[in-house]
């Protein structure tokens, strides 16, 4: 899968908003944190990590956030809503991969996900992340597991 990177815009970010997963994914809805989505729709932190994921018609697909501290990257993703379950989820991390390999050239490569959301679980070990430790997060009202998962860049 080969997509175009971009910088989050206002438009983008709205898009982003509006998408709504079905349950028990609705946990990912950008509307379930008002932290959260206060700090994805402040365009200061844009600049810093937050990038759109376009395919070869220019259709975005996703997002994703990276953060540089030493040598280790951490990424949060997020595919849109209606192209999730079907397969692709591996060449998106793939392909986000790739770009925050060139842009930031990391050692290593963290991320956090849902302990509940397998089948995310599953595609990033398909990527070559590794299980690491499990641990108490708070987010969305409440607090919820997590796994922490990393790899070498």
């Amino acid at each position: 899968m080969h997509l175009e990177f971009r910088q989050i815009n206002q438009d983008i970010a709205d898009a982003i908003v509006a998408w709504h997963y079905e349950e028990p994914y609705t946990f990912y809805d950008q509307n379930q944190d008002e932290e959260d989505l206060e700090e994805f729709l402040n365009p200061e932190n844009w600049p810093h990590g937050h990038y759109s994921a376009h395919d070869k018609e220019g259709q975005l697909v996703g997002s994703f956030f990276f953060e540089m501290k030493g040598e280790i990257l951490t990424i949060g993703l997020g595919l849109r809503p209606d192209l999730t379950g079907r397969g692709i989820g591996i060449n998106f991390i793939n392909a986000g991969i790739e770009f925050a390999k060139q842009k930031y050239n990391p050692t290593h490569l963290c991320l956090s996900v849902a302990t509940f959301n397998k089948r995310a679980i599953k595609a990033y070990q398909k990527a070559g992340f590794e299980k690491g430790e499990v641990f108490l997060q708070k987010t969305n009202g409440g607090e919820y597991e997590f796994l922490r998962m990393s790899r070498p860049a």
